[in-house]
């Protein structure tokens, strides 16, 4: 960041990384949540045990809840643009952000549970959800807050 930045020429740029970001996560999320809505209307989902339908459940929910916060942000902007308060867009969007991914890694971890229980049984899929939910919480927000601890040193 140039020192020389203005307080809302820093808002107007993070607020414009903030919504690129969302277009480049969205695809993803609204790509899951589809596939996710047409799941119970194939013949197999009938044969599912109770304890993977809730799962399946979970996943949805989650999805839903994901793309609901990941719109958000832009949602707030369009009602917001005028109103001159940036900063407080800036603040919220970010944490609806943040909130969203963390829902967007739960479905995706409840997914890959049902899937691979659906395919191995045994103790695969929560093996498998439980290294796919550690390497996301890695890569997405352990990394990036070490990394900010250290730069804050």
């Amino acid at each position: 960041m140039s020192t020389s930045e203005s307080k809302g020429s820093r808002l107007d740029r993070e607020l414009g990384e903030l919504l690129q970001e969302l277009r480049v996560t969205l695809p993803g999320v609204q790509v899951l949540f589809a596939f996710l809505l047409t799941v119970p209307f194939s013949n197999r989902f009938t044969t599912l045990s109770g304890t993977d339908k809730r799962l399946f459940v979970a996943a949805l929910v989650c999805a839903a809840a994901s793309s609901t916060l990941l719109i958000a942000p832009s949602a707030f902007h369009r009602v917001l643009f005028r109103d001159r308060d940036k900063e407080w867009l800036v603040l919220r969007a970010n944490l609806l952000a943040l909130t969203g991914m963390g829902f967007l890694a739960a479905s995706m971890s409840c997914a890959l549970y049902l899937v691979v229980d659906v395919i191995y049984g045994g103790g695969a899929g929560p093996l498998v959800a439980a290294i796919f939910a550690a390497l996301v919480t890695t890569l997405w927000y352990v990394i990036p807050l070490v990394r900010r601890a250290r730069n804050n040193d």
